[in-house]
């Protein structure tokens, strides 16, 4: 199944996406959360949509998607994920996963403005494939960790430079400020997407191709990802975990370029869709 959910931001109704088109799903009683995910909710919404899907209503087109699950417990980063990527910033390739936190008030549906921050200079763009957990998970096995996973998003984790790297501490502050982490278009489940650890995925900056890369490309795959941050934290139903970005980023171009109001930037992945947002000032 595809899932997503639309309207107005903080009044979001639960969806689905089918080859049809996007229908209103609010009579299965449930919002895409926690408490769904950790009751069984796929199966069960799946059990009751090939008995209601008839008589769900469809969603007009043009209506506003929001993020494609509730607001979750955590947004877990991977930073410098794939080795392209960590040389065209300088860095080392890692010998274990770099592990930051975005802030959850970051997440906005995928086609919402992006608001660059007050005082900031260097705002960067980050395709990603985002992993949402599906069941609660601690100390799981790599060979395992794919069965605690109920799907996967189209991420942009944006990144304010200065505020990550030139004001000391952790990269939480350039990966949190508002609108930084649109989500969608929808959550495909499992079954949707065929090898996780080979998809295309691709971002252009007002239409000029900025990142084209593939997820075969990993420093550390999808499962070996998820096994590793469940050593350290117990990942709730429901919570994202963003995989990182490949080479392409305004960070490691000479001269850098960064997003300026006005600037459109379009994303996607095999299986997850495509996302467009327009920069604008704070306000």
């Amino acid at each position: 199944m595809k899932l997503i959910r639309f309207g107005l931001p903080g009044e979001e109704k639960p969806g689905v996406a089918t080859a049809a088109g996007m229908f209103d799903t609010s009579a299965f009683g449930e919002d895409y959360g926690e408490k769904f995910f950790k009751s069984n909710g796929l199966e069960r919404l799946s059990q009751w949509w090939a008995q209601h899907g008839s008589s769900c209503p469809q969603i007009p087109a043009g209506v506003r998607l929001g993020p494609p699950l509730q607001r979750p417990s955590k947004i877990i980063c991977i930073g410098l994920n794939y080795a392209d990527h960590a040389k065209e910033t300088g860095a080392a390739t890692p010998a274990e996963p770099i592990v930051f936190f975005k802030s959850t008030s970051s997440l906005v549906g995928p086609n919402d403005n992006l608001v660059i921050p007050r005082n900031s200079q260097k705002t960067d763009w980050e395709v990603e494939l985002a992993v949402v957990i599906g069941k609660k998970t601690s100390y799981v096995e790599e060979k395992d960790a794919l069965d605690y996973v109920a799907g996967y998003c189209l991420h942009n984790d944006y990144s304010e430079r200065a505020f990550q790297i030139e004001r000391g501490g952790q990269w939480v502050k350039g990966k949190s400020c508002d609108t930084f982490a649109p989500l969608g278009p929808w959550l495909a489940t499992k079954e949707e997407i065929g090898d996780v650890n080979n998809l295309r995925l691709w971002l252009t900056v007002n239409g000029q191709k900025m990142q084209d890369g593939n997820t075969s490309n990993f420093i550390f795959n999808v499962a070996y990802v998820v096994s590793y941050l469940s050593q350290f934290m117990t990942l709730l139903p429901g919570d994202v975990i963003s995989t990182g970005t490949p080479a392409g980023v305004g960070l490691g171009m000479n001269p850098q370029v960064f997003l300026k109001p006005g600037d459109v930037i379009e994303l996607g992945i095999d299986g997850l869709g495509s996302s467009k947002q327009t920069a604008v000032a704070y306000k």
